[in-house]
Order: structure tokens, then C-alpha cells, then sequence
């Protein structure tokens, strides 16, 4: 299989100038996240319900015929840290980031450089999203076909017609996944301000929460682009005095009630406007994540 999303992800990382400070730091989330694993290497952890994805030697077929769900067998790998995308699907991850740069590839590139490096590591990666009409789970693995996956069916998900929000994951996140792990929400203001507080509280409750927002584009500026068209407004329409205060007083209201929540709960987040970008952000929030534990 040709790894189109992998390979996009490599070239980005010969432009970042802190991405050998990362490496050099030996395991990248080493130092910190201790409550993500315990146990000697392949420890028996506990019995979960079975979900599309799981490999099938790892059912308990002696378990499974004692009760009637299927079971499967679920270890912890010695220091081997687990972290799930938690990534917006919603049709608003087509318009354009600050950097007039699409905020589904920004995403997409942002999440999948540190998914790289986690699994350079030997650690586990996994995902979880709509797509529209159900929730899409990709169990904890190691390898970059795994990673070719889930980004190329994020990619696929975000579309026009997808207006959910990121309430079904994380709900399904916090009923079905019982590792202990990193949680890493990608979206953007909105999509932040429209997850409910319980479900935050929720993931946090097992899991360490971090999250990327895609920042969007000036609102004030020209180009306001409407997804629900497929096109940009016309230059009369986005500097029209009354909308442009109207969607001012939107965003500010997001943002001050985002922040609150996030401070609240303790959860760190960055801000990401471009490509050029993302290795800076990846270490301000790691070490974030660091300060707040």
C-alpha cells in the first residue's frame, strides 16, 4: 500500500528545525503521562467488550461463552504509552485556518507528525471519529499502515455533508476504550465550544487530555469562506459592518467560554495556524501537559 499521508508527514519533518530536539529527548512523552501504563511487558490487564478493529486472537473464547458478549483479552505493554485522536469531522474543518491554509490538512498534518513520532517510538496509536452517519474507532496499534489509515479515513470523513459534533466520539471514547491513555482532540473553537463539559470531564477521568485547535481565519478580513457553499463571500457581504460585528461577538463568546472550561478542567491546548508551524506547537504543548500535571 502506497503511504501517500505517511510520506507527506516525512517531508514536513525534514523542514522542522525542533524535531531533533524531540528525538533527542529520547521517549517523547517520557517524563511525564505515568498513569498511562503499569504492568511488566504484556501484562494481563482486563476483560472489555469486543470492537470492530481488535484482532481476533486476542478474544477470550472461555469468557465470551460465559456471558453473552465477546470478550477479548487486553494488555499493558511495559512503558509504552497510549494515545487516542479524538479528531472533528464536522463540515467547518474545510474552511481555511488563519494561514488561509485548510484546517482538515492542518489537522490531519499537525496530529499525524505527532502520531509519527509516538510511534517511532514503539508506542500505540489510535482513533476515533464520525464520519457522518457512525462513530469510526481505530483500537491502540503500533505501525505506520495504521496511521496511513486513520488519516486517510479522517480525510475521507470530513465532507459537507458532515455536520456532527465531537460529543459521539468522546462519549464513545469514555463507554467502550478502558486503557488508560493520552487523549488528543484536534478541532477548532467551535468545535471545542460545543463539547459538552461532562464529556470532558468524562475523558479525563481515566485519560490525560491535550488538545490542537485549528485557529480560524480573521473574521474581519476578505476572505470568509462559507462551507455550507463551497466558496468564498463576496467581498461586500464578509465586511459588511453588521455581520462582521455579529461574528465578532460569536467568537469572542466561544472563546472566553472555551477558555474558561479548558482552565477549569485543567486541560492544556495550542493554537495552530500553519504547516510551518507545527513542530513549535508540538513542544509547547508536551510541555504544557508537563507543567499542568
Amino acid at each position: 500500500m502506497k503511504m501517500t499521508y505517511v510520506s507527506k508527514i516525512e517531508s514536513g519533518l525534514k523542514k522542522f528545525k525542533n524535531i531533533n530536539t524531540i528525538r533527542k529527548t529520547g521517549m517523547l512523552l517520557d517524563g511525564s503521562y505515568l498513569s498511562v501504563y503499569k504492568g511488566r511487558s504484556l501484562d494481563f490487564d482486563e476483560l472489555r467488550e469486543y470492537i470492530p478493529g481488535d484482532e481476533v486472537k486476542d478474544i477470550d473464547w472461555k469468557a465470551s461463552s460465559r456471558s453473552s458478549k465477546l470478550l477479548v483479552k487486553q494488555y499493558v505493554a511495559e512503558k509504552k504509552h497510549n494515545v487516542m485522536f479524538l479528531f472533528d469531522t464536522n463540515r467547518r474543518m474545510l474552511a481555511d485556518s488563519m494561514e488561509c491554509q485548510e484546517k482538515r490538512e492542518l489537522a490531519y498534518l499537525s496530529a499525524g507528525t505527532l502520531a509519527y513520532l509516538i510511534d517511532k517510538e514503539g508506542d500505540y496509536v489510535g482513533a476515533t471519529f464520525t464520519n457522518g452517519e457512525k462513530v469510526k474507532h481505530f483500537p491502540l496499534k503500533n505501525g505506520l499502515l495504521n496511521l496511513e489509515n486513520i488519516i486517510m479515513e479522517y480525510d475521507r470523513s470530513v465532507s459537507l455533508k458532515n455536520n456532527t459534533t465531537l460529543e459521539a466520539a468522546g462519549e464513545f471514547i469514555c463507554n467502550h476504550v478502558k486503557s488508560r491513555m493520552i487523549v488528543v482532540i484536534v478541532s477548532d473553537l467551535e468545535g471545542i465550544y460545543k463539547l459538552p463539559e461532562s464529556t470532558l470531564k468524562r475523558l479525563g477521568v481515566r485519560n490525560d487530555v491535550l488538545i490542537m485547535l485549528m485557529e480560524d481565519i480573521d473574521p474581519s478580513g476578505s476572505k470568509v469562506y462559507d462551507v455550507e457553499e463551497g466558496r468564498y463571500l463576496p467581498e461586500f457581504i464578509s465586511r459588511n459592518k453588521k455581520l462582521l460585528k455579529s461574528r465578532l461577538e460569536a467568537r469572542e463568546k466561544a472563546l472566553i467560554s472555551t477558555e474558561k472550561k479548558l482552565k477549569t478542567l485543567g486541560i492544556p491546548k495550542v493554537v495552530i495556524s500553519s504547516r510551518e508551524e507545527i513542530d513549535d506547537k508540538l513542544m509547547e504543548l508536551l510541555d504544557a501537559h508537563k507543567f499542568v500535571r
